[in-house]
């Protein structure tokens, strides 16, 4: 008896291993490495996309935030691992007036798993010609009001899982801004994100 549950155990630990080695070896791809987040602007004219934009999401009462930001990660990372970048946040009450300003910045990555899915446009003027990604990115910032916050960085390209959204969520301090803003139609602006895979040998 106690042969047969020593072998139970033992094939159990076996197929616990294959699978998280199955796990871990399905997770990786050419997108493990070094990776650019940008909210961005879309030029619809000349059909090219470019760092700069802004995005937007709402708390529960109607309160705004708005943030722009970029910054680098390494998909590889654990949970707790150094991620850079920032932005300027805004926030508005839900009649629009404005309650504070300033930067956040970039503190720990979280997660970040890519998704398929073709860019909108075929300009690309942040990185190199099919480096463009999909993908779902969180982070933990700091913000220069000095509360602390966790970002969500989703971009939903042609052909990407619906279970994406498009934009941004964060919270600050106790405010969470769960509700992210839409993109306009063309050739409106805002609300727009997208992922690049960088060279390995790039800088941090």
């Amino acid at each position: 008896m106690k042969g047969t549950r020593l072998l139970g155990l033992i094939a159990a630990v076996s197929v616990a291993l294959v699978l998280l080695t199955g796990a871990s070896g399905s997770a990786k791809s050419d997108d493990n490495g070094k990776m650019r987040w940008d909210i961005v602007n879309i030029n619809f004219t000349t059909g090219t996309v470019f760092a700069g934009g802004e995005a937007s999401a709402r708390a529960s009462d109607g309160s705004k935030i708005t943030l722009t930001g970029s910054g680098r990660f390494d998909a590889d990372s654990r949970v707790g691992k150094r991620a850079t970048g920032g932005g300027t946040w805004t926030t508005y009450d839900s009649a629009g007036v404005v309650t504070g300003t300033g930067d956040y910045d970039v503190t720990r990555f979280v997660s970040f798993a890519s998704a398929p899915g073709t860019p909108p446009v075929p300009n690309d003027d942040i990185g190199s010609p099919g480096t463009s990604r999909a993908g779902l990115l969180v982070v933990a910032v700091t913000y220069s009001s000095g509360e602390k916050g966790v970002l969500t960085v989703s971009c939903h390209l042609v052909g990407s899982p619906d279970t994406l959204f498009e934009g941004i969520t964060t919270t600050k301090g106790n405010a969470a801004y769960w509700n992210p803003e839409p993109p306009p139609a063309p050739p409106g602006n805002g609300n727009r994100t997208l992922f690049h895979v960088l060279d390995n040998n790039s800088d941090d």
